[in-house]
């Protein structure tokens, strides 16, 4: 099993939606690495720290698990959709989502929670420059969150 963070705005779709929704695609990445993480690392059963952005607290809200693997996201041959991509066919699709499930809303840990924590200063989130959407939690980071983060 491997551990990612997602990142979502919750003005988009936040921990509340995934909650109520219970399993959802995760749709819209358009950025090549984090595509190829849900194409070719994550697996169903993969847990996923649900991390909200560009809102003004960001942080971990939630746990899901990956569901559903990788397939074509229907957003990119969509006209009407934001995520579509003219460049993308049917038959060759650039795109892919994986579908997540709802495990547990947590109270939000802070951005500047896990900034201060030693432990988890070499977290991919924190890293400068990083505007991945999906990277990465190694067991050290997650073991850490979750025990010594989680309320």
């Amino acid at each position: 099993m491997r551990y990612w963070l997602m990142k979502s705005e919750p003005s988009e779709y936040g921990i509340d939606d995934l909650k109520r929704d219970k399993q959802s695609a995760w749709f819209g990445v358009r950025n090549y690495q984090a595509r190829n993480f849900m194409r070719d690392d994550m697996q169903v059963g993969d847990l996923v720290l649900f991390y909200h952005s560009t809102c003004p607290q960001p942080g971990i809200a939630g746990i899901c698990k990956v569901a559903k693997a990788a397939a074509p996201d229907v957003t990119q041959f969509d006209p009407e959709d934001k995520h579509y991509d003219p460049k993308s066919k049917p038959d060759n699709p650039l795109w892919v989502c994986v579908e997540v499930k709802f495990v547990k809303k947590l109270d939000l840990i802070p951005l500047a929670t896990l900034r201060e924590t030693p432990a988890l200063a070499e977290m991919r989130i924190l890293q400068r420059g990083n505007r991945l959407s999906i990277t990465p939690v190694s067991d050290a980071e997650w073991e850490y969150i979750t025990t010594k983060l989680v309320k």
